[in-house]
């Protein structure tokens, strides 16, 4: 068994992750989000999904982007177009 590295459970499901060449134990994906997911330069949610990366930062979508100044950020193809859902 393996201790979490983000709440110390020593758990036999335990798995590994490796980022920027350094090993992570982990119990749990949301222990691994917690620890490991960056943060949103705007609203502070950790980023899950793809997100925005730009000079300025992460972002977890397009309206905190722009909220931020990032310009061209855009959630889907249609948004630039005016239709509606």
């Amino acid at each position: 068994m393996a201790r979490c590295e983000t709440c110390g459970n020593d758990y036999h499901l335990s798995f590994d992750v490796v980022m920027a060449g350094r090993r992570h134990t982990f119990d749990s994906f949301e222990c691994a989000i917690h620890k490991l997911a960056p943060v949103c330069s705007h609203c502070g949610c950790r980023i899950v999904g793809h997100g925005i990366e730009s000079v300025s930062g992460f972002f977890c979508c397009a309206h905190c982007a722009s909220e931020a100044g990032v310009s061209g950020a855009v959630d889907n193809t249609r948004a630039g177009e005016g239709a509606g859902p």
